[in-house]
């Protein structure tokens, strides 16, 4: 649907009676070198993260605890909602995919993991000014 390669990721989980252990190597399970790690939590239920896009950052999203849900869309029409629940999977989000975090439980840890150091200029921050740098490169 998506015109993007926006997809869910699942990590490997290893675990025994001690716990569980998630590895996420860049470049590996995910693909592209991680330049930088964020993550967000106390966002209560009706707060809406990102509405933004990038010109140049790729990001991976891991709901580490908790849930919340991610809506993308593509500029052309085309959108997609996930829900990040699960502490070994994500979702990989590449450049110039406009994203938006909402519905965070109360014990939502949402891990972001970036392709790029922050640059605040390549952030696009105008949905309408996204659709048109999407349709002039359409």
């Amino acid at each position: 649907m998506m015109q993007n390669d926006v997809r869910m990721l699942e990590f490997p989980q290893h675990g025994d009676e001690r716990g569980h252990l998630v590895v996420v190597e860049g470049e590996t399970d995910i693909p592209f070198l991680v330049k930088r790690v964020f993550y967000m939590y106390g966002s209560d239920s009706n707060v809406v993260r990102g509405q933004h896009a990038n010109l140049h950052t790729e990001f991976v999203l891991i709901n580490v605890a908790g849930k919340s849900k991610v809506r993308v869309k593509d500029g052309l029409g085309n959108e997609a909602v996930f829900t990040l629940n699960r502490p070994h999977t994500g979702i990989y989000l590449p450049k110039m995919v406009w994203k938006d975090m909402f519905d965070f439980s109360p014990d939502s840890i949402l891990l972001v993991l970036a392709s790029e150091h922050y640059d605040g200029s390549e952030y696009i921050r105008d949905y309408d000014a996204f659709v048109k740098e999407v349709q002039a490169h359409a």
